[in-house]
């Protein structure tokens, strides 16, 4: 054997056999397979891929009652339902004034009372599904009470 042909055996072996080449019909099938594949993949996506922002899961709640009685003005902050748990103050409520609320289990129901300048008397109670748990006094320019209570744990009404 000549030195070219040693060569030429050995490019073969290579290259593997000399059919093994992929013509340009089948290249072309097989770049539109794959194009074809991706565009499935794509729409796939797409569908599964939704603008909708997922749901938040229910916080378990308890009942709570706050009620504060006397007369005049007074600012009332309290512990209402949200996932943070945070506070609503309503300010220059007449009293009395009293509100049923839902409040996240792990949070520790809470209202709080002010008087005004002109002071007074005001007492604040608390309650959990009807039972109270809390009494607290406020007297004088500017008085203060905080009723605070417990929520029993896995105590839900959702």
């Amino acid at each position: 054997m000549s030195s070219n042909e040693l060569a030429e055996s050995a490019v073969r072996e290579e290259n593997g056999h000399e059919g093994a080449e992929v013509s340009p019909d089948r290249r072309g099938l097989l770049i539109a397979g794959i194009a074809l594949l991706a565009c499935f993949g794509l729409v796939g996506y797409g569908m599964l891929d939704t603008d909708e922002p997922p749901k938040p899961r229910a916080v378990p709640t308890a009942e709570v009652t706050y009620e504060v009685t006397g007369t005049g003005t007074a600012e009332i902050s309290y512990l209402a339902r949200s996932e943070a748990g945070t506070g609503t103050v309503e300010k220059a409520v007449t009293l009395p004034w009293k509100k049923s609320v839902q409040v996240p289990l792990g949070k520790a129901p809470t209202v709080a009372v002010v008087l005004d300048g002109k002071g007074g008397q005001a007492a604040c109670t608390l309650a959990i599904h009807g039972k109270h748990v809390q009494r607290a006094t406020a007297m004088g320019q500017f008085g203060r009470a905080t009723c605070t209570g417990e929520l029993p744990p896995g105590d839900s009404e959702g």
